[in-house]
């Protein structure tokens, strides 16, 4: 019998290997036996069980090998050579309940920066109806608590659920936000439900009312922000040309103090990166260090390509350097117990210690939906009004058919460029928003960064062995690790599944 080596990544961090084994998304730190094993039985055809038996067949430990094999074997690192794999569902069980729905409140924005997908050469949304006549810009309150309705009905038997809040510039709605919430609250209590509010801004509108209401109510607040003033005002403007970064200042400042006294929620900042803007240590550091913030992200701008502020491909490589630089940062702080805020790195070691293992790139069409003004259902926030992602409408229901359609053209098993990458687990083919822009095609793997992809999981994988080294406990916040199979032995020569 042959058996070989599933795909797997192999690190080595202070002298210490570990394998990320691809298709079941485990992380295991080997030891000298087992990776001697792994050795044998990594080629193209693989190698014959008893060829491998005669060559240890007298050593003293040969009884542990063999454990251990079976062990790897068992945990899916060594496969039959010619195994074939099963036929994959495509879809869940249907229909699938919701456990987010993303409110765009308003298509409208006080501000007009230059790479916003909304209004910009890469818009997909259709401000216009069928026959011609303007959509509201504007969802009413009676749109926003039928939406709520609508979720609580699709949630089913979910216990909690979550409603964001989304533009445009959202607090230019708060009315209809303010309805919604309470709403929604409302129906929590009378159903035994606990329901999440979350919320992205441009920071520019956040009054004294605005703040306490947001506190009040935990939102989890996501604020668009690239930077200190420079870098910020590049491409963050009002109409008028005028930079917005001296307007919100003051008000995030007020916000934060607010939210931490109330021990709220963290408070994030999501930058966009654009062409000339990739010195992201120094991004995070006056976002995180000087103005307070709990997190922060990093987006590369969608953009087709030819745009001037789209990256290059050398802007990716030096924004690798920089996450490089910033893991640095956080690996230092988790020696020493204290949380970081890079929250780009914090989802992958979340998503690498839980076993995390994706079928589709994101929760679009699954357990979230976005609802444009007028009520109707997209894939998600960013397909509200594309016309040929439309799947409903909350208050006719969701269209099952285009949904399965969907799900099933989207799922990892037609990506056949994925099926050889080793990352496939954490990106399954990346954004759809990306893919429909770049390619014309929701559905099309994003391969023109898949070698980006590669390296930034590579950097996942490396921090999460070097923290796990250091400090193991840390992981704990990331909730339990998806446990080895039962039968799998902690014998000395074992595996050893991370943590």
């Amino acid at each position: 019998m042959k058996l070989r080596a599933a795909l797997h990544r192999r690190v080595e961090v202070d002298g210490v290997p570990y394998v990320y084994v691809t298709p079941s998304a485990a992380v295991l730190r080997l030891d000298d036996v087992s990776t001697e094993i792994l050795d044998a039985f990594t080629s193209d055809d693989g190698a014959e069980v008893a060829t491998w038996a005669g060559r240890h067949a007298q050593a003293d430990e040969f009884a542990d090998r063999k454990v251990t094999l079976d062990e790897m074997v068992a945990i899916g690192l060594i496969r039959p050579a010619d195994e074939v794999a099963p036929p994959a569902s495509k879809v869940p069980p249907t229909p699938f309940p919701l456990a987010t729905l993303v409110l765009n409140v308003t298509n409208k924005c006080n501000l007009s920066c230059t790479y916003c997908y909304e209004y910009g050469d890469d818009r997909i949304a259709s401000s216009a109806r069928t026959d011609g006549t303007p959509k509201a810009s504007m969802m009413s309150s009676e749109t926003a608590t039928q939406s709520v309705d609508f979720l609580f009905e699709k949630a089913r038997d979910r216990r909690d659920v979550t409603i964001t809040f989304f533009g445009g510039e959202t607090l230019l709605n708060f009315g209809t936000i303010e309805a919604a919430v309470h709403h929604a609250e409302a129906r929590a209590a009378a159903e035994g439900k606990k329901v999440g509010f979350s919320l992205t801004t441009n920071a520019t509108l956040l009054t004294d009312e605005v703040i306490a209401f947001l506190v009040d109510h935990r939102f989890g607040v996501n604020v668009s922000v690239d930077g200190a003033k420079e870098a910020h005002d590049r491409h963050r403007t009002f109409t008028s040309g005028k930079g917005s970064y001296d307007v919100i200042v003051p008000r995030l400042q007020a916000f934060i103090e607010k939210n931490r006294a109330a021990g709220g929620r963290a408070i994030g900042a999501r930058v966009t990166l654009t062409a000339g803007m990739t010195r992201v240590r120094e991004v995070y550091r006056h976002l995180h260090d000087e103005l307070g913030f709990d997190e922060v992200g990093f987006a590369p701008v969608t953009s087709a390509p030819g745009n001037d502020y789209a990256l290059s491909n050398q802007n990716y490589w030096e924004i690798l350097d920089e996450f490089a630089a910033l893991a640095e940062d956080f690996v230092a702080a988790a020696k020493a117990g204290k949380a970081h805020g890079f929250s780009n790195l914090n989802d992958v070691l979340r998503e690498l210690h839980q076993g995390i293992n994706k079928a589709h790139p994101c929760g679009a069409g699954l357990g979230l939906l976005g609802v444009s003004t007028e009520g109707e259902l997209g894939l998600c926030h960013r397909f509200v009004e594309s016309g040929a992602h439309e799947i409903g409408n909350v208050a006719t229901g969701l269209d099952e058919s285009k949904r399965r359609a969907f799900l099933e053209t989207g799922h990892i098993s037609t990506k056949v460029a994925c099926h050889s990458c080793f990352a496939r687990p954490l990106c399954s083919g990346g954004c759809y928003h990306e893919a429909y822009v770049r390619y014309g095609d929701a559905n099309q793997p994003n391969l023109h960064y898949c070698e980006w992809i590669r390296a930034w999981t590579d950097l996942g994988l490396r921090t999460y062995a070097r923290v796990m080294n250091a400090n193991p406990a840390y992981m704990n916040r990331f909730g339990a690790s998806a446990p080895p199979p039962p039968h799998v032995s902690p014998s000395p020569t074992a595996l050893e599944s991370s943590p």
